[in-house]
């Protein structure tokens, strides 16, 4: 099933997926890294899917927003309690795969506070 063919019990599957994915990264990156190093956020980003579309409807419906650049951006989708940039990417990193395994581009990125 293509992504364009999706629906919306589906897409939420998917994204309560990728945030399963993403918050057992996290904890796993924390277990065995610990709570050091820089602090920061992270995010995961979906392109190529356009707002005003079925599918990108349904993705806000889920809880994704739309940034400046109409790319749908989840800040911090493992949701773990920290501020570690390590930890948060890894999450964030996880919560791309689930989707770029259902066929959407996705990636992770992050900066330092």
């Amino acid at each position: 099933m293509t992504a364009l063919t999706l629906t919306q019990e589906q897409v939420n599957a998917i994204v309560q997926e990728a945030r399963t994915e993403a918050r057992k990264a996290a904890e796993a990156y924390r277990a065995q890294y610990g709570d050091r190093d820089a602090c920061g956020f992270a995010w995961t980003n979906i392109y190529k899917v356009k707002g005003n579309t079925k599918l990108g409807k349904m993705l806000k419906k889920a809880g994704s927003e739309q940034d400046y650049s109409r790319a749908f951006q989840v800040w911090n989708p493992s949701k773990f309690p920290c501020q570690n940039i390590d930890t948060l990417e890894a999450g964030a990193r996880a919560y791309a795969a689930v989707f770029k395994k259902h066929g959407f581009k996705a990636c992770a990125g992050s900066r330092l506070d």
